[in-house]
């Protein structure tokens, strides 16, 4: 009968019939797969660690170095230099647009002086008297000299003064003077030179 057997031996029976070996090994195949787990999870959390001292380290960095221009930056200073800086630069603006009005004007007017010198010229060729000719006398009577004086005022007007030679009357000499570079050119009027040579050069002076 069932009682009447060895406990033991039904005891080794019994485990015999459970068949626990494929559970052990799933068993063991989890506690592997746990330690792996384990090991991947320790591993993500030292590098999280490592990452986040770079982290406070970087923060600590960049704090001092906040405080450091915070302490030497002067918000009023700055926000005066901004200030005087635009004044400069509008300042400098304005300056620069009153020279090139300036300018403008002046090539206005120096163009307008070279057309009348030339229209000047060439009444002078037509009436047969050159600018640097002879003292004014010549068949016109009072219009010839009013003619001569008219040039003599034009080139007055232009900084040029002509000076007639105290011996033959004639124009031998022009004093050229440049009130914006100040100079002061004294030009000998020799005849072998013609009157638009001259004109030309002292064009060149001025």
């Amino acid at each position: 009968m069932l009682l009447e057997e060895d406990p033991s031996t039904l005891i080794r029976h019994t485990i015999a019939n459970f068949n626990i070996a494929p559970d052990r090994l799933a068993v063991a195949r989890v506690s592997e797969s746990l330690a792996t787990l384990q090991q991947a999870r320790d591993l993500r959390l030292r590098d999280a660690e490592s990452s986040l001292k770079k982290l406070a380290r970087n923060l600590a960095t960049l704090q001092s170095q906040h405080n450091e221009l915070t302490s030497t930056h002067s918000s009023a200073a700055h926000a005066s230099e901004i200030a005087r800086l635009d004044t400069q630069k509008f300042r400098i603006a304005k300056g620069v647009s009153d020279l090139e009005m300036e300018t403008e004007r002046l090539q206005a007017q120096q163009a307008e002086l070279a057309a009348r010198l030339q229209e000047l010229e060439l009444q002078g060729v037509d009436g047969g008297v050159g600018e640097f000719g002879g003292g004014g006398v010549a068949g016109g009577g009072g219009s010839v000299e009013d003619e001569v004086l008219l040039r003599l005022k034009v080139y007055r007007s232009l900084g040029i003064d002509i000076e007639r030679d105290t011996k033959d009357g004639e124009f031998s000499r022009a004093v050229v003077r440049n009130d914006r570079k100040g100079d002061v050119h004294v030009v000998n009027i020799d005849r072998k030179f013609s009157r638009f040579f001259y004109a030309n050069y002292f064009w060149q002076i001025l």
